[in-house]
């Protein structure tokens, strides 16, 4: 089983690990456009004013371009324990097993998709920013993130051998890479309508639950029905729909 996370616009700072080391990533395959995002992205932040107008900061996040302009020289820290906020929270991942944190992996705009344990640094780019290209003949664009990643995401977790993916991205992370055949998760209140505010809080508890039941347990998740009873268990009001899992909570 592999659980595909949203990632957070807020993250933890410092880490122990060295620097980054893109060939170190989980899907390998992913490196070429990584390392074309990851230039683009240093190149960016050597102009403090630009970098901020691109990626839409306001004064008081200025700091977030010193992180990036620090992308291959700042200390790095395990995928899972960098992305922080609602869904993080609620996920509590410091507390599950190994085995359970393998079964986890994380949305990016600049890494595409990152394994829980890779080590990765504090940056600041979203699924929906727009940063020039620094370098080549198209020097100057400013492709979405979904035309720099193209078709390359889908390929990567397609091919894998995962066995069931659960896609508890959001929509604009999904567009960066669909996974035909993903199990999703839709958060609903009683009278129907989807849920916002606590819509992170209650994936983060989903992908607890599926991540410990398929790291921790002899249990074998290989079907919605099995992700719908393990939510279940986990004292969420959950249904299946469609290939998707319903969770209700009251308006």
């Amino acid at each position: 089983m592999l659980i595909l996370l949203p990632p957070s616009e807020t993250k933890s700072t410092g880490g122990s690990g060295a620097p980054l080391d893109l060939s170190s990533l989980s899907w390998p395959e992913l490196a070429d456009v990584r390392r074309t995002i990851a230039d683009d992205l240093v190149a960016l932040s050597a102009d403090r004013d630009a970098a901020m107008a691109a990626l839409k900061l306001g004064p008081k996040l200025a700091n977030e371009v010193d992180a990036n302009a620090a992308l291959f020289t700042s200390p790095t820290a395990p995928a899972l324990d960098r992305y922080t906020g609602v869904l993080f929270d609620a996920l509590d991942a410091g507390s599950l097993s190994p085995a359970a944190r393998a079964r986890l992996a994380v949305g990016s705009a600049l890494f595409g998709v990152v394994g829980g344990e890779d080590m990765i640094p504090k940056y600041r780019l979203s699924g929906g920013s727009k940063i020039p290209l620094h370098d080549g003949p198209s020097a100057g664009a400013t492709p979405t993130m979904r035309a720099r990643w193209g078709k390359s995401i889908t390929r990567a977790l397609t091919e894998g051998d995962h066995g069931l993916i659960v896609d508890l991205r959001s929509g604009t992370y999904m567009n960066l890479g669909k996974v035909p055949g993903a199990i999703t998760a839709t958060v609903l209140t009683t009278d129907g309508n989807v849920v916002s505010h606590f819509n992170k809080h209650h994936k983060g508890l989903l992908a607890r639950a599926l991540a410990d039941a398929a790291g921790t347990s002899s249990r074998d998740i290989g079907s919605l029905g099995d992700a719908v009873d393990v939510a279940r268990d986990a004292g969420l009001d959950a249904r299946a729909r469609d290939r998707g899992i319903i969770i209700t909570v009251p308006a």
